[in-house]
């Protein structure tokens, strides 16, 4: 959890980067790889990615504007990428004019839980991680090229002329 805002603004910055990328690397044809027959597609997944930010934070306090909890999934890849830009965007903004510090111990019910907001910024970005995970699977079986978090993806060894490590 965090103790600053500047702990968490920091890692947002870093992880949202990451997530930007990975919706950046979309495609319109992609969206549509499911993850089972009849379960959640790719672009399904992507698109709550981009609307629990404000879905989550708002029920914070903040007014996180970008997308509707209840916006329909939109038709593009470019779309959701943007949309994730913009809800991240209004995040930081919100949270750089309306928090201090001090608010991190507050509380809100959230989910049937009473969670500081600390433990709610911290659930939101484990939130985005674990769907990022899944989406980065997701990619590469509907043939996308999946940059690399945390660290290379195979292609991008391959693009320093590197063999990817075995594991």
């Amino acid at each position: 959890m965090y103790h600053t805002l500047d702990e968490f603004l920091s890692h947002w910055a870093f992880e949202s980067a990451d997530t930007q990328r990975l919706m950046d690397a979309l495609t319109d044809a992609a969206l549509s790889q499911p993850m089972y027959p009849g379960g959640r597609t790719l672009g399904r997944l992507a698109w709550h990615v981009v609307q629990t930010i404000p879905e989550m934070m708002n029920k914070t306090g903040l007014q996180v504007g970008g997308v509707g909890e209840h916006d329909d999934v939109p038709p593009t890849a470019a779309d959701i990428a943007h949309g994730y830009a913009s809800a991240s965007a209004s995040l930081v903004d919100q949270i750089r004019t309306h928090w201090t510090d001090l608010i991190l111990t507050t509380t809100d019910d959230l989910y049937g839980f009473t969670w500081t907001k600390s433990m709610t910024l911290a659930a939101l970005v484990s939130h985005q991680i674990h769907h990022r995970g899944q989406m980065t699977v997701l990619m590469r079986q509907a043939g996308l090229r999946v940059p690399g978090i945390y660290g290379p993806a195979k292609e991008e060894w391959e693009d320093m002329g590197m063999e990817p490590p075995l594991v």
